[in-house]
């Protein structure tokens, strides 16, 4: 499964009102251009999340989109499974070869698992905490 960049924009859109929660709206025009993307663009993908019942859309001078549920109530995979569909690596039947259709549904599930298990919440913490991934070294 290869994610699109629906579903990476989607995830950005999402993120980006998790940070503000709880500040009032946020405009698709700020994420765009805070990110350098299509504000149009944005404006196609705000739809179905909308749709969903994960965004709020507040109309005025100052309106924009809110999250409907807290960041910690909304995941990756709530994003992912509207902007990209079902989250399948490959399609595949019953009349599959029995060890690799077990195969396909482990990958499936795995991926399904890490999704539905981080928040938005983990998300924008991961992203204000900055990349963990360099080294120490004392001497």
């Amino acid at each position: 499964m290869k994610i699109s960049t629906k579903g990476r924009y989607g995830l950005t859109i999402m993120m980006e009102l998790a940070t503000k929660f709880g500040e009032g709206p946020t405009s698709l025009k700020s994420i765009a251009e805070k990110h350098g993307l299509s504000e149009h663009y944005l404006e196609q993908l705000v739809a179905p999340l909308r749709n969903a019942g994960l965004v709020k859309s507040i109309r005025g001078a100052y309106g924009g989109y809110i999250l409907s549920k807290a960041p910690e109530e909304l995941t990756a995979g709530d994003v992912i499974r509207v902007l990209e569909g079902p989250i399948s690596p490959v399609d595949f039947t019953e009349e599959d070869d029995p060890a690799k259709r077990d195969l396909w549904i482990r990958i499936r599930d795995s991926i399904a698992n890490v999704l539905d298990s981080t928040t938005l919440s983990d998300l924008i913490s991961y992203k204000d905490e900055g990349s963990k991934d360099s080294y120490m070294f004392y001497i």
